[in-house]
């Protein structure tokens, strides 16, 4: 007798609003990509908060962060509950990093809210390490004006997005 041993590819999904996108984003994407067979980088939209940038402009910037890796690919959603995307990608598991004392609370009674609206699908919590666990998108974008913030910036944040937060700076962007 044979038997034929069904694998699914291990789903997750990462989701944020990486306005812009950081290195603790990219550590987390790095992490995760290593973990799981595939992994969706959403960028969850809410359309009551104004963002920085686009939505295409933040994908464009996960784009070349993300480049990298073969097994994780950008999207994006809107309006919606995150567990309820991640269900609707076919995903088992959701990922959410923890910096904090604070980010554990939320992230714990959310954790119990997702499983009551989808049982199937489990939260996986990473820590990032010490250097980079203060690092957020309102972090980086409190850097950007003061004198040189150029040289303080790619600390903090991947190259394709230093370049992009530079080029709209020197334009007059937003950001």
């Amino acid at each position: 007798m044979t038997h034929t041993l069904q694998c699914t590819p291990r789903r997750a999904v990462y989701a944020g609003s990486f306005d812009p996108p950081t290195n603790g984003h990219l550590w987390m994407i790095a992490e995760a990509a290593q973990l799981f067979d595939e992994l969706i980088v959403a960028i969850g939209v809410n359309p009551d908060k104004k963002a920085s940038y686009q939505v295409e402009e933040r994908q464009a910037m996960l784009q070349a962060i993300v480049a990298p890796f073969a097994n994780v690919r950008v999207d994006s959603f809107t309006n919606q509950f995150l567990v309820n995307y991640a269900h609707s990608v076919n995903a088992e598991f959701i990922i959410r990093g923890i910096r904090t004392a604070t980010d554990y609370e939320y992230e714990r009674a959310i954790r119990h809210i997702n499983a009551d609206l989808q049982p199937d699908i489990r939260t996986v919590f990473l820590m990032p390490p010490r250097e980079i666990a203060e690092i957020s998108s309102t972090f980086v974008k409190g850097l950007v004006g003061p004198d040189g913030w150029q040289r303080v910036l790619p600390r903090y944040v991947p190259p394709a997005v230093y370049d992009k937060i530079i080029a709209d700076h020197a334009d007059g962007g937003a950001s």
